[in-house]
């Protein structure tokens, strides 16, 4: 059986996600797990995945960077693909664990990915550390002070914290930090 795994990183990713989950379909994938979250945070539709997976059954990705955040991570989900006497494919690079070559493939792809992260990594670090050198680099901008005034206004009509954040989509602590000392 073909099992399919799709993710992206935000929510503002989802023509990536559909994409995914099309090529994993045109594939040939019985069932899809998809999610979309960050790969370094909680991912509970490929622990799903990997939990489903039986004897024979083959996990589908479309690249790998969707599945494995580093060359440890990658042996960790390959080790428990292995205990299930699975495999995994990944689309973009024509790869297959069900066979030797395909497993060397994965390792050096994974080692190259990695390092190539990495790379970037240290350019953005770079980027960011010469913009702050020009006075050029501020940071993102904040989100929750720029609902002050909608803080203060809700607070003002007592509307409880939590419930503010929850309407403002900001955090309970960053409704707090607007209002100050003000009595909570």
């Amino acid at each position: 059986m073909l099992i399919g795994y799709a993710r992206t990183s935000t929510l503002e990713q989802e023509a990536g996600l559909e994409a995914q989950v099309r090529d994993l379909k045109a594939m040939g994938c019985d069932k899809i797990y998809q999610e979309q979250t960050s790969s370094i945070g909680p991912r509970p539709e490929l622990a799903a995945a990997l939990d489903f997976l039986r004897e024979g059954d083959t996990l589908v990705i479309t690249k790998l960077d969707r599945i494995a955040r580093s060359v440890l991570h990658m042996g960790e989900i390959i080790k428990t693909i292995k205990a299930k006497k699975a495999g995994l494919r990944i689309l973009s690079l024509d790869i297959d664990t069900n066979s030797a070559t395909g497993e060397l493939l994965l390792n050096v792809m994974s080692s190259v990915a990695q390092f190539e992260r990495e790379m970037m990594l240290e350019r953005q670090r770079e980027g960011i550390a010469k913009a702050k050198d020009a006075g050029k680099y501020k940071g993102r901008k904040p989100t929750a002070m720029s609902q002050e005034a909608d803080v203060k206004a809700l607070h003002a009509a007592g509307t409880p914290a939590a419930d503010i954040g929850r309407k403002l989509e900001i955090s309970r602590t960053s409704v707090y930090r607007i209002l100050g000392n003000v009595a909570r």
